[in-house]
């Protein structure tokens, strides 16, 4: 790994020629006397701001600094302005993937939602939703799209943070350290060399002299003091790296007297590293004279750097690890408590190598040797932290499951008593009242919390952008971003293996549920019900099939217009944005509605392409839970007549693929008052008549 410290030149362009046009227009808003920008060195995805001569503030894109993927999958991008006291002048999102303000929530409201950030200081704590402190800011959320704003306040404050740290304008690093490692005094081993090296004890940095000259190709440099041909492989500086107050390597590599005296001469927080190399470079540089600093090594921790002057250095010249080769030069180096160093935390010897390009010019190239003390030789407490700064410290999907605990535990125990209705359907099942009642308390709750409250709708995107993932690149947080959406896909999962398609479509999709509710108030209103005939339902199934491959058709070329094309689904109108769209979508999904008052589920019948993407897998299901008899269809034709969706085929079988598990016909299939040939069994028995043959009974069969 090679850092060069030669930084190329910036160069000014006019604020007009800044692309993208968003960006520019945003930079004007923030400070409307800015005339040029001008990349800065050293980070030129940093733009800074001038107003003339001076300047008045910087500005970046977001997502040359974080890829945080939002709903979709995708990362957004969004347009920062800071000012020169690290406070934020405007933020906007400048592009995203979110099908839900492609096609939904109008891209207005998440402009409003952004320029809540105006004002707000680059190191401040921001949530979305809940209430101000004096540790956080409260900002408001944006119904419909809590994911997405999420994602927006994550990438805008930690990007702010960032490059306010970078620049200078705020505090960082040493307040985000892990608790001070504390080093076992106490434990020691005898080792040899080879043990200490062995187990990184001792590093090791070897530098050839050919790549010394490789890491100046392109600078001022190149082809100055380059070594011959026949030398590019010899070895410029083979360089050891220890560090001593850790027992084991201390008292191993200086002997026991040594080692009691340099731990006696060093003062609280002060530690003691050991530098040796062989080779033909001198990492204390033949120019090093009394009181000046050693300028060819440096230690690097937490970004920050320290040298070393000639108070911090002792001479090494008794060694005694056995198997220790010789060295041509040694030292030990103070690091002194101002520094602040963590001997538990990685850290890098940093070694310098100068070319003279002229009298007074010179390039540098840095190599690093890095450094890492084994577990073995310290502790390091475990910090003490409130509920708040544990969870900042956490990746952006753990915090929305935190947050969204409430959402989940309930929606767990909905699930459990579902799971309860199918496991025990038999027995509830023959008590037809408790379980209308059990099935339209459970809908509405499909439809106002899962639905409405907690925003639950799945959908074909979902989908979508699953195949979608496994083709470009699977990340699980791409959908742990969404905890009820994950919950929702690992029960449906769950479901379609046991039971099928049917249990969601039934019980767990709010837009199924709304639709139900509505038909079964209409039929309480005496609203006739139309049927579809057979012949034409069972061919009006393929529409949901046909929409299905057209739109994973059209994700394979373009996501975003298959999210746009999805919007044959209801769902984001009707459940996630609850109506509040223009007129087209609201009038689109209010149609459904109606013609569901006069035919149950319409849609999900012939229309819905989520219910043929989880009908697919169907066929795979393990058990056949709903029972049948071999007078079904023929010749009792009841069930067929009664099931609302029309899943049960006139010769009596059920297609698993169409059916909504309602359980209408198991209730009738168990009421020996409904059921044809229970009802027989029923009157046989009562007369006496329990002889086969007898000519008013049919013999009942259970097939399955």
């Amino acid at each position: 790994m090679l850092l060069i410290l030669a930084a190329p030149l910036s160069w000014a362009q006019p604020l007009s020629e800044y692309s993208p046009p968003a960006g520019r227009q945003l930079i004007e808003k923030a400070f409307p006397e800015a005339t040029e920008l001008q990349p800065m060195e050293g980070n030129r995805a940093i733009q800074n701001v001038y107003a003339g001569d001076e300047l008045i503030g910087y500005a970046y894109q977001s997502l040359d600094f974080v890829q945080t993927p939002a709903y979709s999958g995708k990362p957004l991008n969004a347009m920062v302005v800071l000012d020169t006291a690290g406070e934020i002048r405007a933020a906007k999102v400048i592009h995203h993937d979110e099908p839900i303000l492609l096609v939904g929530i109008p891209e207005s409201k998440m402009h409003e939602f952004t320029d809540q950030y105006t004002g707000l200081k680059a190191d401040q704590r921001v949530t979305v939703g809940g209430t101000s402190t004096e540790r956080k800011v409260a900002v408001d959320g944006l119904s419909g799209a809590t994911v997405t704003v999420m994602v927006i306040n994550e990438v805008i404050m930690r990007t702010a943070h960032r490059v306010g740290v970078e620049i200078g304008l705020i505090e960082g690093g040493k307040s985000n350290r892990p608790p001070m490692a504390n080093v076992n005094s106490e434990q020691f081993q005898e080792k040899s060399w080879q043990e200490l090296t062995g187990d990184g004890s001792i590093r090791r940095l070897v530098l050839t002299k050919g790549q010394v000259d490789d890491s100046f190709v392109g600078t001022p440099a190149e082809g100055i003091e380059t070594a011959d041909p026949g030398e590019r492989d010899d070895i410029l500086i083979e360089l050891y790296a220890a560090y001593l107050d850790a027992p084991t390597i201390g008292r191993n590599l200086l002997g026991e007297n040594q080692y009691q005296w340099l731990m006696s001469e060093l003062q609280e927080g002060e530690h003691a590293i050991a530098v040796m190399a062989n080779g033909e470079y001198s990492f204390k540089g033949s120019g090093y004279v009394r009181g000046g600093i050693f300028d060819r090594v440096q230690i690097r921790q937490f970004g920050d750097t320290f040298n070393f002057r000639d108070l911090d250095f002792h001479r090494l010249s008794d060694v005694y690890a056995g198997g220790m080769p010789e060295f041509s030069e040694m030292a030990i180096f103070i690091v002194r408590q101002q520094y602040n160093f963590d001997p538990g935390a990685p850290w890098t010897l940093e070694l310098t190598v100068k070319r003279q390009t002229g009298p007074l010019d010179s390039e540098f190239q840095v190599f690093p040797l890095e450094y890492q003390l084994p577990d073995q030789y310290y502790t390091r407490p475990e910090p003490v932290l409130t509920e708040e700064e544990w969870l900042e410290t956490q990746p952006l999907w753990i915090q929305v499951w935190y947050q969204k605990q409430f959402q989940i535990t309930v929606l767990g125990l909905g699930i459990a008593v579902l799971l309860f209705i199918l496991f025990f359907q038999d027995w509830l099942v023959q008590k037809p009242k408790m379980m209308r009642w059990i099935r339209h308390g459970f809908l509405t709750y499909t439809l106002f919390f899962i639905g409405w409250y907690a925003l639950g709708q799945l959908s074909i995107v979902n989908v979508l952008t699953f195949v979608n993932s496994l083709i470009s690149g699977f990340k699980w947080e791409t959908f742990l971003i969404d905890p009820i959406m994950f919950v929702l896909w690992a029960v449906v999962a769950g479901i379609v293996l046991l039971w099928g398609r049917a249990v969601y479509c039934g019980w767990l999709c709010p837009f199924g549920a709304l639709q139900e509710l509505i038909n079964e108030i209409a039929r309480k209103l005496k609203v006739p019900q139309y049927t579809v005939p057979f012949a034409w339902h069972e061919r009006l199934w393929a529409i949901k099939y046909i929409i299905l491959l057209v739109l994973f058709g059209i994700s394979l070329e373009s996501m975003a217009t298959a999210e746009r094309m999805a919007e044959v689904e209801p769902f984001k109108t009707a459940i996630t944005l609850h109506f509040d769209r223009t007129w087209p979508f609201v009038t689109y999904a209010v149609l459904l509605l109606v013609v569901n008052i006069f035919t149950r589920k319409v849609y999900c019948r012939y229309l819905c392409p989520l219910g043929a993407a989880l009908a697919l897998p169907t066929k795979l299901r393990v058990f056949d839970w709903l029972k049948r008899r071999k007078e079904c269809g023929n010749p009792c034709r009841l069930c067929d007549k009664e099931c609302e969706v029309q899943a049960i085929h006139p010769d009596g079988h059920i297609n698993y693929m169409e059916c909504h598990y309602c359980l209408d016909c198991q209730m009738t299939y168990f009421d020996d008052h409904k059921c044809p040939p229970l009802i027989v069994k029923r009157r046989g028995k009562r007369r006496g008549h329990n002889a086969p043959g007898h000519p008013e009974e049919i013999p009942v069969v259970q097939v399955n």
